[in-house]
């Protein structure tokens, strides 16, 4: 559907997922996806623009729906001719057909089931359904539990997301109904990601218990590594400030760790998996270790049947 050689996409990490990666990914056979965040419209224009001069493969732009620009956002994507759309923090429905019109597809972020069957009744062209497990803004339910329920309640192909790094997790969502999978936090961890170098050492050396999840209260939890600032965040929940005391400490706060390597106070948004990963290692290593060892892995299945 989308003329990528393997069913892996690349998560649209904003300040992490710009037009260096998501050309590395899309060139090594996933789809690259450039994370637009908060970019503004003429930003993303050139992020785009270097994108295709560093690869002639599919990728992708991720946009957070709720920003106040996010019109502009999307007829800079149209404008520029990118082949795919993922979307978060919104309803992709009112955009598209306007998309498709331009013979873009939609792959929506999903939550739950129900706005898994929301998107696909809008038109969506498959769905990405995302563990809390991941980094950054997550829902509460596992991937393992979400994946399955939403395979089963949608006719459009379901991406797998969230606790995914090796090919244990690419085997896994394939059984669980997925057609294929995107990591985030694995991706991170890569020469090509331009993130600081700090953050990717943390990410490197942290255990499987070093990630937590700050700003419940807000109603847009979000995982990220343990520091300092996750625990400054932890101690405004415990005394019941206000949404307003969270949003003055978290500003700018995921620039100060993508660029100024601050991982005290930066916000260093990263999924469980983290733990997993011991190495920083090039895309085309990333990717081409994972696919053949998932091909080895399920070819070795018959193993356990007598």
């Amino acid at each position: 559907m989308l003329g990528i050689k393997y069913p892996i996409f690349q998560g649209g990490m904003a300040w992490a997922s710009n037009y260096e990666l998501a050309a590395a990914v899309s060139n090594a056979g996933g789809l690259g996806i450039i994370g637009a965040g908060q970019m503004p419209p003429e930003l993303l224009v050139q992020e785009i623009r270097k994108a295709k001069e560093k690869t002639d493969k599919p990728f992708g732009v991720n946009l957070i729906l709720y920003l106040t620009y996010i019109e502009e956002l999307v007829d800079a994507v149209i404008r520029e001719g990118v082949q795919v759309v993922t979307t978060g923090a919104g309803n992709a429905g009112p955009y598209i057909k306007r998309f498709h019109d331009a013979g873009i597809k939609v792959i929506p972020v999903i939550p739950s089931c129900a706005l898994a069957k929301r998107v696909e009744k809008a038109g969506a062209d498959a769905v990405i359904a995302e563990g809390t497990e991941s980094g950054g803004h997550i829902g509460e339910i596992t991937t393992m539990a979400i994946v399955p329920q939403v395979a089963d309640a949608v006719g459009i192909p379901v991406i797998a997301a969230g606790g995914i790094a090796d090919y244990r997790g690419f085997a896994a969502a394939l059984c669980l109904g997925a057609s294929g999978i995107q990591m985030g936090t694995r991706f991170l961890a890569t020469k090509e990601c331009h993130v600081h170098q700090n953050w990717k050492d943390m990410v490197v050396k942290a255990s499987d218990r070093d990630t937590v999840v700050t700003g419940r209260p807000t109603g847009h939890p979000v995982r990220v590594l343990k520091n300092r600032l996750a625990k400054m965040f932890l101690e405004l929940e415990e005394k019941c400030a206000p949404v307003a005391e969270y949003e003055k400490l978290g500003t700018g706060k995921l620039k100060a760790a993508s660029v100024d390597g601050d991982v005290e106070m930066g916000s260093l948004m990263s999924g469980q998996i983290a733990g997993l990963i011991k190495e920083e290692k090039t895309v085309k290593e990333v990717i081409d270790e994972i696919v053949s060892q998932t091909e080895d892995f399920i070819k070795n299945m018959a193993k356990f049947i007598k």
